[in-house]
């Protein structure tokens, strides 16, 4: 049988680079235990997991597609196995077409929106039916979908990303209906400086596009991973009283569109 972790548990896909890797390191820091998942580079995933060691605590990467029902469940199912909780699920992987024009309806197809929604909405839903059971035998159980300011605004990358996020936000709302007492609540950036919005936009673009957004948000910035992990943490370990909410982490940017 396997001894319960003294040490809270995380569960976060999506965690070798950006936002999931930014909260692994957070949560480590504050002396979680965490799993991440990744679908593309192990080598990424084991560095952040030698970061989060150094905190002297545990951690662990899994090569999982969240779509999958089969890896959502392996995933939940080798955290149990090592540490016998899960006390907190950070949906943060996800996916997206890049095509900013939205009036460009023949840049996607079926196939994109149903690619982008079962990455986006489907696999959080299964993360969180894998993650159900052990959630509820934890003192603070939490849940944090990592949505967007476009599921709230109808903008960004394309028409289905921001559908699939939309979908993510009444997702959320209502599994913390219906969940409790696991809290579930949402964080929605604008922005997000890295390399994956860069590599998605391409360099002048993406130059392009911050220094629009610093000059003319109201608080003259854009975000960062590491300011977006601060927003997930509170959800999990600080805000113990709330669930169903979408925080708009943006620098004002919904105030401008």
């Amino acid at each position: 049988m396997t001894d319960i972790s003294s040490n809270k548990v995380a569960i976060i896909t999506g965690g070798s680079r950006g936002v999931g890797a930014a909260t692994a390191k957070l949560l480590a820091s504050k002396g979680w235990n965490v799993t991440i998942t990744c679908t593309s580079s192990m080598d990424d995933a084991n560095n952040v997991l030698k970061e989060c060691e150094e905190y002297g605590t545990e951690a662990m990467a899994i090569a999982a597609d969240v779509s999958e029902d089969i890896s959502c469940r392996k995933t939940v199912e080798e955290t149990i196995k090592k540490w016998g909780r899960i006390d907190a699920l950070v949906n943060n992987a996800g996916t997206t077409k890049f095509v900013f024009n939205h009036a460009d309806l023949d840049g996607l197809d079926a196939e994109d929106f149903l690619h982008i929604y079962k990455v986006n909405v489907v696999g959080p839903f299964q993360m969180v039916r894998a993650c159900k059971d052990m959630l509820l035998k934890s003192d603070n159980p939490s849940v944090v979908n990592i949505s967007s300011i476009a599921g709230i605004k109808g903008i960004g990358s394309c028409m289905a990303y921001a559908s699939s996020k939309g979908a993510l936000n009444t997702m959320t709302k209502s599994m913390a209906r219906n969940l409790g007492p696991i809290r579930v609540n949402a964080i929605c950036p604008g922005f997000i400086q890295g390399e994956w919005l860069r590599k998605g936009m391409g360099d002048d673009l993406y130059n392009a596009a911050k220094n629009n957004l610093t000059s003319n948000t109201p608080l003259g910035l854009t975000v960062t991973p590491e300011q977006v992990a601060e927003g997930i943490y509170n959800f999990i370990d600080i805000s113990t009283v709330v669930t169903g909410e979408t925080m708009l982490m943006d620098g004002g940017h919904h105030l401008i569109v």
